[in-house]
């Protein structure tokens, strides 16, 4: 999966000199957490939610109402915003997304073109979207996690036996940290039947056959929504 299929594209940006009130109030009408800082087109910084607070006085501060306001709107944005911020290309894939934003704690970032112009803003909310797409989770797939040898063919045995089976495979995913020795590999993979019959089947089979860690299929007709006003 490549950045450029699930990043935001329609990105609002703010210019260096911005003030900090207009930045601001730009995230907060739009309901978003950064702002890329562009000058001729090119990305130059990033401003955050979290510079702004770390920018404004304390709320035990002497100052009133008028002050406040006069303050924020003659700082500048190029003054608190994070320049030269971490940046991925859209041809990057959204794993090595996960893996920046993992190792660095940060949740979103600018995506570039070869020529360094702004494209577009990957966000974690994107990669979970991404992640999930390709799991199949919504299609209603039973997941199974086998334990398998670390050995050429050992997969395609498995694959094999589902397809004989007459199991539809939506996603597979390997690891080698989960696996419970050396020498082994833990095997996700989610399939689809034509009903739970098939399934019940199918499932008895597996655990004949193979060393089957885990399955479960995700309940997702009551998964909590946030409430809005």
């Amino acid at each position: 999966m490549l950045i450029k299929d699930w990043m935001a594209a329609d990105v609002l940006t703010v210019d260096e000199n911005t003030s900090l009130m207009r930045a601001t109030r730009i995230m907060k009408e739009n309901t978003i957490r950064r702002l890329p800082v562009v000058s001729h087109g090119k990305l130059i910084g990033i401003i955050t939610d979290r510079d702004v607070k770390d920018a404004s006085p304390s709320k035990t501060t002497s100052l009133d109402i008028h002050e406040l306001y006069y303050l924020l709107s003659e700082m500048k944005v190029k003054e608190v915003m994070t320049p030269q911020p971490y940046t991925l290309n859209g041809e990057d894939s959204l794993e090595k997304a996960a893996m920046i934003m993992v190792e660095s704690k940060i949740s979103g970032l600018p995506v570039i073109d070869d020529n360094d112009r702004l494209i577009g803003l990957l966000s974690e909310t994107d990669v979970l979207r991404g992640f999930i797409h390709s799991t199949g989770i919504k299609d209603g797939a039973v997941q199974y996690a086998f334990d398998l040898p670390d050995k050429p063919g050992a997969v395609t045995t498995l694959v094999q036996y589902l397809r004989e089976h007459d199991a539809r495979i939506i996603s597979i995913l390997t690891s080698y940290e989960d696996a419970p020795e050396e020498g082994m590999k833990r095997v996700a993979i989610r399939v689809m039947a034509q009903d739970d019959a098939k399934i019940d089947k199918l499932t008895s089979n597996l655990m004949r056959e193979f060393t089957v860690a885990y399955y479960c299929k995700d309940a997702l007709k009551n998964i909590p929504k946030k409430k809005t006003d």
